[in-house]
Order: C-alpha cells, then structure tokens, then sequence
C-alpha cells in the first residue's frame, strides 16, 4: 500500500474516533463514575422545572394517605407548598445527592445487566422529612403518612435494547479511543507527502466530526422528549438531559473550535512566512 494511501486511511480513522473519543471518555468517567453521576446531578436540586416535578410527585403521594373530608383541598394546597418549601433548604438537597448516588447503582445495572425493570430516583428520604414538617405544623393525620418509595423513573431498562451494549462497551474503552486518535493522526501526517495538507485536512475533518457529536446530542435530546409519556415533566427531564451531557457538549464543541484554529493556522503559516 503506498504511503500516500495509507496516510489517508489513517487520518480518516482518526477523525472517526474524535466523537468515539469524546463519547467513550464521558461514558466512563462523567456516567459510569458515581461520584462524577453526583456531582453532575447535585445543581439540579436548584432547577425550578425539577424542583416542580419532585413536589407534584411527594405531595401527590402524600395526599393519597391523607383523608381530611371537606378541607382535602386546603390540605392539599398546604401539603404542595410545605413540599415546595421544603425544596429550597439544605435538607432537601442532601436528600437529592443521595437519591442520585442510589439511582446510579441502578443505571450502572441497567446498563451492564440484562435484567429488566424501571431505573428510578427513589424520593422516600425527602417524604420523610415531608411527613416530619407537616406533623410539627399540626397537620391532620399527617404523622400515621407511610413513608412508601415515592419515584421518578430514570429509564426502562427492558427498552434499552442495543444501547446497553454500546454504552457498556464504551465506558470499558474509555479514554483509548481519543488515545488512538491522536496517535493515528500524528502517524497519518508523518506518511504524507504534503504534511501541511495533511493538518489542515485532519483538523478539519476532526471538527466536522465533533459536530456531528453536537447535532447527534441535540436529536438525542429531542427524540428522548418526544418519547416521555404524557404525566413526565419535559421541563425536568430536558434539564435532567441537558446536565448529563453538558460535559459532553462542551467537549465536543472545545474540539470544533480546536480544529478550526489549527487547520486556519496551518494554512496560514505559509503565507505569513512569505510576507516577511
């Protein structure tokens, strides 16, 4: 094989691994990690669409256990606002950190197990503190409340299908397919006959890759809401998706601007040498 056409082969190998790269890099250490899944989580707390959508969920699942005849109503709106309340104190989100470090027990089992059955956030804890403020305010019957496992479903994870493969397989490669790609592509520009030709063309194909990986997360996100039944928050989860793949985004839109710099650098050295 001549070197000019292995030189191709190599530099095309490496722009196909630029989004690989980036995928595999945030599967493994922003997904598969639990205290990376945490922290990403943990700003949420303070997210008014979740905030909403945790209070709708507690305090409906508290006024299942609450009769209070003719004042249900007032009970209820007393109840919903206590929750709301509640979402805004220090309390709340240590109880959201540590539904999130358990919900990711259950993503990591989903996603590497055949098993089925619905991954949720399990919102039990802040119930509990729920039923304590409601009995200290005098609340009718409010200290019997049962403090059954209130949810928010992540994902189904019988409907993952292919994805548990892929994504497994990504998070074991981790950061090697951004390893190999630089390494291929350092290797392809070495064979070839014209390396500057060469770095402008990886550079721009590395970030005409990357945004693809840009319109790949924007359709993901849209075809994810679109697919929520009709009682899910699509605020919430929009927030839920824009925050697990921030990162991601942000990586992939640092290699967009990366490889313009570098294809425009390497096509203008040349020509500023010949000013001087």
């Amino acid at each position: 094989m001549p070197k000019t056409v292995l030189s191709a082969v190599l530099l095309v190998l490496a722009c196909l691994l630029v989004p690989l790269g980036a995928l595999s890099t945030w599967a493994k250490h922003e997904i598969g990690d639990r205290d990376g899944y945490v922290a990403t989580m943990a700003p949420l707390a303070s997210d008014d669409a979740v905030r909403t959508a945790v209070a709708e969920e507690v305090s409906g699942a508290v006024m299942k256990e609450i009769d209070a005849g003719p004042l249900q109503g007032t009970v209820e709106a007393f109840v919903h606002d206590a929750v709301r309340s509640f979402t805004e104190t220090a309390a709340y989100r240590t109880a959201w950190d540590a539904a999130n470090r358990a919900a990711h027990d259950a993503v990591q089992s989903a996603l590497n197990d055949d098993t089925n059955g619905e991954v949720v956030i399990d919102l039990a804890p802040i119930t509990e503190q729920i039923k304590r403020q409601l009995s200290e305010d005098g609340v009718p019957l409010a200290s019997k409340i049962p403090v059954r496992h209130t949810e928010i479903t992540i994902l189904q994870s019988q409907d993952l299908g292919q994805l548990r493969q892929c994504f497994h397989a990504l998070q074991v490669a981790g950061v090697w397919p951004a390893v190999a790609a630089a390494l291929l592509a350092v290797a392809g520009v070495l064979l070839a006959t014209r390396r500057r030709r060469a770095v402008v063309a990886t550079a721009l194909g590395a970030a005409l890759a990357a945004a693809a990986l840009v319109a790949a997360v924007a359709i993901g996100r849209a075809l994810t809401l679109d697919d929520l039944p009709s009682d899910v928050s699509r605020d919430a989860a929009g927030a839920v998706y824009d925050a697990l793949t921030a990162s991601l985004r942000t990586a992939a839109w640092v290699l967009v601007g990366v490889g313009l710099l570098v294809a425009l650098g390497a096509w203008l050295l040349p020509r500023l040498r010949r000013l001087r």
